[in-house]
């Protein structure tokens, strides 16, 4: 028995007529008759009651009825969700994301996908950008939200943030008594600083050590802490000042003020990475979506130790793609 029977039967109950049947069927009534009577013989059950001029359905035949359309509608239903998923519209949609990320663009960029995208079920993971590296290579994840360099030649990326560093001070210290302004990477030469591990953020690492000596010093390391919500904690103890990506101030943490950095600094990218040989067909809405965004200036506005005088920084626009 194959769906068209089912199909051949379900329109013929329904009409009670074969010729009208037929017609809705594009068929011609007499291989209609046949599939039916190869039905009830495969079935070994008489479906329909026939005389020269009605026909009606058998007890059987109304029980087999209600059993085909559901089967029908299950197969219809199954039809349109294949496709719905090949569109990219419904489905599981795996992504990994950086804690930079979260304070970062990640928030728009679900929210818009969700509002955009409702019935894709989004499941979201905090992973390390190594991590997601391996997790994307093995197949684990769909997208991930990291920072290159992505040196791999199994996968592809975009740029879709980029954000400045800043200076994270606590609120007892001299330079957070100032009215709020930027500050000189020099203004905090030898002092005290809480640096994330290089093995937890290499590029980072570096490119901050790097900069405090394109301005004249090695940067006075006294602790190593991961994540930035224990970095940022450990300043606000007092015990040390941190050099961190802009978008921390949001994660709110009392007894430190957040300052931008009057010299140009590294600029921390985020961006978003994929398999280039297994696209899931969510993918490229996610990319739309996260291209949309990264168009967008954000800024970013530090508050003082008391809540007030916001001092707001435009990022540059990111590129669509590196």
């Amino acid at each position: 028995m194959e769906l068209r029977h089912l199909r051949y039967f379900v329109v013929v109950a329904e009409e009670l007529h074969f010729g009208r049947a037929a017609r809705l069927l594009h068929m011609s009534q007499q291989p209609l008759s046949r599939q039916i009577r190869n039905l009830e013989a495969e079935l070994e059950v008489q479906l329909f009651h026939r005389t020269k001029r009605t026909v009606r359905l058998t007890a059987a035949g109304e029980a087999f009825l209600r059993e085909a359309q559901k089967v029908l509608a299950q197969a219809k239903h199954a039809v349109a969700t294949a496709k719905r998923v090949d569109r990219g519209e419904v489905g599981l949609f795996q992504v990994a994301f950086s804690g930079i990320v979260l304070n970062g663009i990640l928030p728009a960029v679900v929210r818009q996908f969700k509002q955009q995208f409702p019935h894709i079920h989004l499941e979201l993971k905090r992973v390390q950008t190594n991590e997601q590296v391996k997790a994307l290579i093995d197949g684990e994840i769909h997208a991930g939200l990291l920072h290159p360099p992505v040196d791999k030649s199994l996968l592809s990326y975009e740029v879709i943030h980029r954000e400045p560093l800043y200076i994270a001070i606590p609120d007892t210290h001299p330079l957070a008594q100032d009215a709020p302004s930027p500050v000189s990477i020099r203004a905090i030469a030898g002092e005290p600083l809480v640096m994330i591990p290089r093995k937890r953020g290499p590029v980072l690492y570096d490119s901050i050590v790097a900069f405090c000596q394109q301005n004249g010093y090695s940067p006075n390391i006294v602790q190593e802490a991961f994540p930035q919500l224990t970095i940022l904690g450990l300043v606000a103890a007092g015990v040390g000042l941190a050099i961190i990506h802009a978008s921390a101030w949001q994660i709110g943490q009392r007894g430190i003020v957040m300052r931008p950095v009057v010299e140009e600094t590294p600029v921390v990218k985020s961006a978003i990475a994929w398999r280039t040989d297994t696209v899931h067909p969510a993918l490229p809405h996610f990319l739309s979506v996260a291209r949309e965004l990264s168009q967008v200036n954000f800024h970013m506005r530090p508050f003082d130790a008391q809540g007030s005088h916001p001092i707001e920084h435009r990022l540059p626009t990111a590129r669509p793609q590196e």
